[in-house]
């Protein structure tokens, strides 16, 4: 794929027709993957520490898979999507359809009410293509935080370093049944992950999904300019240290500043 974009507008449809009612029905893996019960478990433990006493507001908040568990520790849990399949499937859950979740873009949508916790996982922030997309998901993570309020973003780190030379591909998993491989657009900082999956017989279904990736760096500096400090980045939800050896990163920011508009 090149590296033009559409319009915002024309990408906000694209994103809520990717993840139509078969992507939402796909989506939860009960036990494995991003369900893994350590993994959950140690997701929602450093969440509610930074929460405190609330409320927390997730950002692409999807079929539930942090929220709910969050709302079963007590602790009051709102949601933005653009889904609405998404959306759907998580109000079918015990406890969802108490939940007051919106429908919108995660970049824009502003609620109410203010929050000690926003946070947004699994990758969600990379699915804004623009840095100023990413840039305005800061600054409405900020509108919506009280003062001292933490900004949690987990975020792959991309292996570039990985790439064979002079290739634009890589394999980045590889399982029966199921293989994925990421194609890079590293002048303008865009990954398409094209997931295919097949059986025994000669057809294959694939799902692609395109991301901006962002580095450290400039994520604190989206921070800095959006009334932000670093206060810690770990390697994964177990809180080990982040390294240049690191595949993905937990970045917590605390709100020091308001910001206008």
């Amino acid at each position: 794929m090149s590296g033009f974009l559409p319009d915002r507008e024309t990408q906000l449809k694209e994103e809520a027709a990717r993840w139509d009612e078969a992507a939402a029905a796909g989506y939860d893996t009960p036990g494995e993957g991003m369900f893994e019960p350590g993994l959950l478990k140690a997701t929602c433990d450093l969440l509610a520490e930074l929460a405190g006493k609330g409320p927390a507001l997730e950002l692409g908040i999807g079929t539930g898979r942090v929220a709910l568990p969050l709302l079963s520790r007590g602790l009051e849990v709102r949601g933005i999507d653009l889904s609405p399949d998404m959306l759907a499937r998580l109000r079918r859950k015990p406890g969802g359809a108490g939940m007051p979740v919106y429908l919108g873009d995660m970049a824009e949508t502003r609620l109410e009410e203010r929050f000690t916790l926003v946070y947004i996982v699994f990758n969600t922030l990379s699915n804004l293509l623009t840095q100023e997309g990413q840039l305005a998901c800061f600054e409405n993570a900020a509108r919506h935080l009280l003062p001292g309020g933490r900004f949690v973003v987990e975020l792959w780190v991309p292996q570039l370093r990985s790439l064979p030379p002079g290739l634009d591909a890589l394999v980045t998993r590889a399982e029966p049944g199921y293989f994925c491989v990421d194609t890079y657009e590293p002048l303008h900082q865009l990954v398409t992950s094209h997931h295919i999956r097949f059986g025994e017989g000669p057809k294959a279904s694939i799902f692609r999904s395109r991301h901006r990736y962002a580095f450290p760096a400039e994520l604190d500096l989206m921070a800095r300019q959006t009334g932000f400090r670093l206060e810690a980045r770990y390697a994964d939800w177990n809180k080990a240290p982040f390294t240049a050896a690191s595949a993905s990163q937990i970045a917590v920011y605390q709100k020091i500043e308001e910001i206008s508009g």
